[in-house]
């Protein structure tokens, strides 16, 4: 489907505490996606007791069995005592060790005699033999030494083979070449994701977030619905101990680099093409001096026993306070710049009670408010970031001086999201577990435009407006927002996950159900102001026609009026069972296997299906060998399968009514709010997708042998310990997209293979809907309704028949080295170093070139012409990746950390027209894989600049208070490296030859230089 605003025409295994390594941050662990909870395994001589004891009170004691092995499950995170007793003595203690989230931690006790022994948990083995999956585990001491952004995204980064989408999906990342959409966000265990879009998710208050499991890939079977990655946070928790404290961050203005203006690009054209404004190249585009952003925030906490041993609680909140300017572009619908303040506000509340040392509880509250903004705003366009609060002030681009206030004001909007979660957990035997967990989400869209007149439409391209009617000054208005959201949106979302767990010799059985249930209301986006936009143009070849439905305008001056809404409601039902073995087949071997069955039932505004996927079987199979027996080498492997569910978003502009027309005229003058006058029509109003507002019939929306996305991962590796104190390894990671869901929107091949069987295409609805939901490359059956309302005929589309020459295409494949050194009290340090391709004609579910966010409705395959000369580089490929990170205590009170980031350029991709006689097939304008009459696959135009950057940190915790009180300093982008992350892709204007003067220009980049101050305290 076309984007509406493209520019153009249109272990449990032995001697391995992995805890040990985990606690200061690791890549390891059993693989539990949603966990909550890790276990303890170990050896111990035959007949004794190993008893467990939290910080909270909780514990558990279990018989090691006729073997020497133990094993005790699903106990909830946090820092444990072990003790070995033998007829009910104790004669030796494990302390402080930490449990961490998804891990199976060995603790082993070797015979010895009765005399007590004591020993804190350090200098562990630090490979866990029994992992087969990729992962990482980052607790709060890491996010207290690192300088890192305080975001799940900036602590996802860390991992090997996550890197930053692009900025047209604000902070969404890209897992193993995955698109912005295709990961999973979790609170608790429950989902926090986006459940609009899936772009993105909540997170916790930085200063609550006990541990983040970064899943990059090899999950089991009991997790699902992303083929991507999976971030999942464990909110902090009450214990026997008082814990309370605070902190203050400040960003402070002044210590803010500028970031760089931006500049037309200036190339050197091939003959026939020509800019539409020559003198504009290689000047200003954007000014950016003193467009900074500074921050404040305010952070508590307080945690502790309501009845000891029995009743805990935690509670935080955080508040953080964001200003800033930013300037229009010289060609933005108003000359002015922003001085905005967002307001974002998160609270963060938990309840366990230990009912009994077989029963808990847990509930869990989270309040998240934050300006609503899902995706960046498009630079081209001119649209800005949605605030809290904020004004438009006049801005001269002939002086580059700033003035006084004009009365415009952006959109105002916020997202509030409300999620609670109760948790309950049963130990039935020693081998037996249940648990349960349900919640909710509530998520509401507040928008705002105040001041804004009805009458005033969003205006593009006013430098290309007649200087005949405007003195040579573009005539503006006070509308700066193109879209806006529904003031009554909002989504609802619960789910339901059971999960049974037994323990059964060598086998670790597990079963479980995990429903998910969505709901959305009138969500999408509306055209501001009159319900439309006027974009003018100019052209170099007035007397050709524009495009199929537009005469030659005879003049170079034009306007196209577009019509956009596609505001609707929609639900999700989602269902998933499945089964899963850990098998400890030898002292050295474990075997995960698993299958799980997923259902995706999609519904459009009016409760009806318009996709039933139906069983969607999902096998998962890991091997771990612990080649010497004594955890220093281990190697594995897995091999799986992942489908990915459609979210609510894809029944916006598919299942349900959208409008979208194009109309070009020619024009005799401007009005005072910048809108043409003496109109005269070039052609009719046109939607490239027959958008005209009419509702589709859900049977012929879709395909009905439709079948969900999903991709296969081959994962094989290993892991070595070298010496006591550093680990390496290696890993190699394949990923291959069997399946994807588009929209195809060529209805003329549906009725030429009507006619070819004999039917009367004339007789049927061909049209409607326009654009119908396929799996690309494979055979799909359509419904095709009767005008007269007397039924349906299926009709068979092949590859073939719409015109296609391949099919959906993605492969990734990656091999990530490492080197760490887990924190020894005084210093760690990792290394990463990633190479990886990632290659074909589909992104997956978004498409990042032109930022479109119509999930699983790209304009990808919606005709055969668009998808000539697609198969190349895709845009989250970054071949080189180099990531390394690290903290030094100088002294007891004195400590320095760093990260640096090298990460090779995203691909440069170029769209224009096809070359003549027919250069714009479809009506989609300058969308094809071609540039500047020749063909251009992804990525064909080269490479953005590199990504370097630095980040270093210092932190004094005085003696004097304890260490309890701490002052940090950390400078992020030190060396300033401000370079473009994406650049315009677009090349042509509304009519073939003209060059948009925005092609090449650098769209997003990185961040200045700032500064972060900060004080704590935590007692």
């Amino acid at each position: 489907m076309m984007k509406p605003d493209q520019i153009g025409g249109g272990n449990y295994r032995r001697h391995a505490l992995a805890a040990a390594l985990a606690i200061s941050f690791g890549f390891a662990g059993v693989a539990m996606a949603q966990s909550t909870t890790g276990a303890f395994t170990g050896q111990a001589p035959a007949g004794d007791s190993v008893t467990v004891t939290s910080d909270s009170g909780l514990s558990r004691d279990v018989t090691v069995d006729s073997t020497g092995h133990y094993r005790i499950g699903n106990m909830p995170v946090g820092t444990y005592t072990v003790q070995l007793k033998k007829d009910g003595a104790v004669v030796d203690t494990r302390n402080a060790v930490s449990l961490n989230v998804g891990a199976a931690t060995d603790v082993s006790f070797v015979p010895k005699t009765l005399n007590t022994v004591t020993v804190n948990a350090n200098s562990i083995p630090q490979i866990d033999v029994a992992s087969v999956d990729s992962r990482s585990v980052i607790t709060s001491k890491d996010l207290a030494r690192l300088p890192l952004g305080r975001t799940a995204e900036a602590i996802a980064l860390l991992a090997p083979g996550v890197n930053q989408g692009s900025g047209f999906f604000n902070n969404a990342l890209s897992f193993g070449g995955g698109s912005a959409s295709e990961n999973a966000y979790y609170i608790n265990g429950f989902s926090s994701s986006d459940p609009l879009s899936n772009l993105g998710g909540v997170g916790l208050p930085y200063g609550a977030i006990d541990q983040q499991e970064t899943y990059i890939g090899g999950y089991a079977a009991k997790y699902g619905r992303s083929d991507g990655g999976v971030i999942n946070q464990i909110g902090k928790r009450g214990t026997n101990e008082w814990h309370f404290g605070g902190q203050i961050i400040w960003e402070p203005k002044f210590a803010e680099s500028d970031p760089v203006n931006r500049n037309y690009a200036n190339m050197t054209l091939p003959a026939g093409y020509s800019y539409a404004q020559p003198g504009l190249a290689g000047t200003l585009y954007q000014y950016r001096r003193n467009d900074k952003q500074w921050r404040t925030v305010y952070d508590a906490y307080v945690g502790g026993p309501l009845i000891k041993d029995k009743l805990f609680f935690f509670l935080a909140a955080e508040s953080e306070k964001v200003e800033g300017r930013s300037t229009n572009n010289v060609d933005g619908a108003q000359p002015a710049y922003l001085k905005y303040t967002d307001n974002l506000q998160k609270f963060y509340g938990k309840i366990d009670w230990n009912i009994t040392d077989n029963n808990l509880l847990e509930l869990t509250h989270i309040v998240n408010k934050q300006p609503n903004d899902a995706g960046n705003p498009d630079p081209a366009n001119s649209s800005t970031p949605n605030a809290s609060t904020g004004e438009y002030y006049a801005f001269n681009y002939n002086t580059l001086k700033a003035g006084g206030p004009i009365n415009v004001y952006p959109t105002l909007s916020k997202d509030t999201t409300t999620i609670d979660v109760i948790k309950y957990t049963g130990y039935i035997t020693q081998d037996l577990t249940v648990s349960a967990t349900y919640g909710r989400n509530k998520t509401t869209n507040y928008t705002q435009y105040p001041g804004l007149n009805s009458t005033d439409a969003f205006l593009i391209n006013t430098g290309q407006e007649n200087p005949a009617y405007t003195g040579g000054n573009p005539i503006t208005n006070n509308n700066a927002t193109r879209l806006i959201s529904s003031p009554n949106a909002m989504t609802r979302t619960h789910g339901l996950r059971l999960d049974v767990d037994y323990h059964l010799g060598s086998h670790d059985l597990s079963a479980g159900i995990d429903n998910m249930y969505y709901h959305a209301a009138d969500q999408g986006q509306l055209t501001s102001g009159p319900g439309y936009t006027w974009a003018y143009f100019i052209t170099k070849t007035p007397n050709n026609p524009i495009n199929s439905f537009s005469a030659a305008p005879g003049t170079p001056y034009y306007v196209r009026q577009r019509i956009f809404h596609d505001a609707t409601s929609m639900s999700v039902a989602q269902k998933a069972y499945y089964l899963e073995d850990k098998w400890q087949i030898t002292d050295r071997w474990l075997v995960d296997v698993g299958l799980r069955n997923d259902k995706f039932d999609n519904y459009n505004n009016s409760e009806q299906p318009y996709v039933r996927s139906g069983n969607q079987w999902a096998p998962r199979l890991g091997a771990s060998w612990d080649v010497f027996g004594d955890s220093s080498l281990k190697l594995y492997a897995n091999l799986g399968r992942y489908y990915l569910a459609l979210p609510s978003s894809v029944a916006i502009r598919g299942a349900s009514a959208s409008t979208y027309t194009n109309q070009y005229f020619t024009y005799t003058g401007i009005a005072a709010n910048g809108s043409p006058t003496g109109l005269k029509a070039l052609g009719p109003a046109v939607s490239a997708d027959n958008e005209y507002g009419v509702t589709p019939d859900p049977k012929t929306f879709t395909a009905t042998n439709l079948r969900s996305e999903y991709q296969d991962e081959l994962i094989l590796g290993f892991d070595k310990t070298l010496g006591s104190s550093w680990t390496t390894g290696a890993k190699f990671t394949l990923r291959r997209l069997e399946s994807a869901i588009d929209d195809v929107c060529d209805m003329g091949k549906l009725q030429a293979k009507m006619q070819s069987m004999g039917l009367d295409p004339t007789l049927y609805n061909t049209t409607q809907p326009g654009c119908r939901l396929i799996n690309p490359g494979q055979s799909n059956d359509f419904l095709v309704s009767r005008i007269d309302g007397s039924g349906y005929s299926k009709v068979t589309m092949t590859k073939s028949d719409w015109g296609f020459t391949d099919g959906a295409k993605r492969k990734y494949y990656a091999l990530n080295m490492y080197l760490e050194h887990p924190f020894d009290g005084k210093w760690q340090a990792r290394l990463d170093y990633t190479f990886s391709r990632s290659y074909g004609n589909t992104e997956g579910q978004v498409l990042s070139n032109i930022g479109q966010t119509d999930v699983s409705k790209t304009q990808d395959w919606d005709a055969a012409a668009i998808m000539a000369n697609s198969n190349g580089i895709l845009f989250n490929d970054r071949t080189h990746q180099i990531k390394a990170y690290g903290a030094y205590a100088i002294t007891s009170e004195w400590m320095v950390s760093g990260r640096v980031l090298l990460t090779s350029g995203a691909p440069k991709s170029c769209m224009g027209y096809y070359p003549p006689p027919n250069t714009d097939p479809i009506g989609y304008g300058s969308a094809y894989h071609y540039c500047f009459g020749q063909p251009s696959a992804p990525g064909a135009a080269g490479r953005m600049p590199w990504n370097q950057r630095v980040d270093l940190g210092v932190m004094y915790r005085p003696m004097f208070a304890q260490q309890k009180l701490a002052f940090g300093l950390d400078v992020f982008n030190v060396l300033n490296r401000q370079v473009p992350t994406q650049w315009a892709a677009t090349s042509e204007s509304g009519s073939p030859g003209t060059v948009l003067n925005t092609f090449g220009n650098g769209m997003f980049y990185t961040q200045p230089r700032f500064v972060r101050l900060s004080v704590s305290y935590d007692y």
